[in-house]
């Protein structure tokens, strides 16, 4: 596994911790990363403290798409975002994760969101996932898909990760080492489902066709699981050689339409 590296280093730069060029922003900067994102609040679901500390500590459907925005909006500062800005938000995350903390039901386990080890769980699934989707695509080989990794380290050391995964390879292993440790609990299973058919703001639901988009994004998402998780969650899987091209394509649909969406809401790619 990795080393983590001090938030403190020289990584410190006015134009940010991901410079132009990097794989950081490369992957962070596709829509399908999006897509991706998605995808691993499915796979987070499993582990039962870091879902206990999601449950106890959020209102849904009332917080969801408000956490979601918080999410990606997280994401992208870091990416890019020069350091000043990036450090501010880094700091707003961690006096959050201060004050949440409690009991996991599931295994009677306390857990706290600034613990190393969930922070560990939350970064590896979340960081895998984006550039897997990216990946998927073609959009990025597999030496930068382990740049990304590798330079996603940084990222998880500002909030406190440690021994983190700095390739394809370190995150096949940590989910093999993790993988006793994980279950589809009915709490977990209630929060997938809820997920699957989130809570849509009405002048989306009366204006646009967003329910089927969104059923989209999820069908893509969860398409997007690793086998072993979509097994945890009871979820039949058809062959790879229909399930594998139908996801796929399913993401370039949606990647082109956010695309679409950017261009008509002229908002300019981010530099790259």
């Amino acid at each position: 596994m990795g080393v983590s590296e001090s938030p403190g280093s020289d990584a410190r730069t006015e134009e940010g911790y991901f410079p132009v060029g990097s794989a950081t922003r490369r992957v962070v900067g596709d829509p399908a990363a999006l897509i991706g994102g998605i995808s691993a609040l499915f796979l987070q679901t499993l582990h039962p403290r870091a879902m206990a500390g999601v449950d106890q500590h959020s209102s849904f459907p009332d917080d969801f798409w408000p956490r979601l925005q918080r999410t990606a909006g997280y994401v992208t500062t870091l990416a890019f975002a020069d350091t000043a800005t990036a450090d501010a938000s880094v700091a707003r995350v961690r006096r959050i994760h201060k004050v949440v903390r409690g009991t996991d039901p599931v295994t009677g386990r306390t857990y706290s969101a600034d613990d190393p080890e969930l922070l560990r769980w939350v970064h590896v699934t979340e960081v895998s996932s984006m550039v897997g989707a990216v990946r998927r695509l073609g959009v990025i080989d597999a030496d930068e898909e382990d740049r990304f990794l590798a330079e996603q380290v940084r990222a998880g050391a500002l909030l406190g990760a440690t021994d983190l995964p700095t390739s394809r390879d370190e995150v096949e292993q940590y989910f093999a080492d993790i993988r006793p440790q994980l279950v589809a609990s009915p709490t977990a299973k209630l929060a997938a489902r809820r997920l699957a058919v989130a809570p849509l703001p009405l002048r989306l639901e009366l204006l646009t066709p967003a329910r089927p988009v969104w059923t989209t994004v999820a069908a893509v998402a969860i398409g997007m699981l690793p086998g072993w998780a979509r097994d945890l969650y009871g979820i039949p899987r058809p062959p790879d050689w229909i399930a594998e091209p139908v996801t796929t394509a399913g993401l370039w649909s949606l990647r082109t339409a956010l695309f679409g969406a950017r261009r008509i809401l002229r908002r300019p790619d981010p530099p790259r």
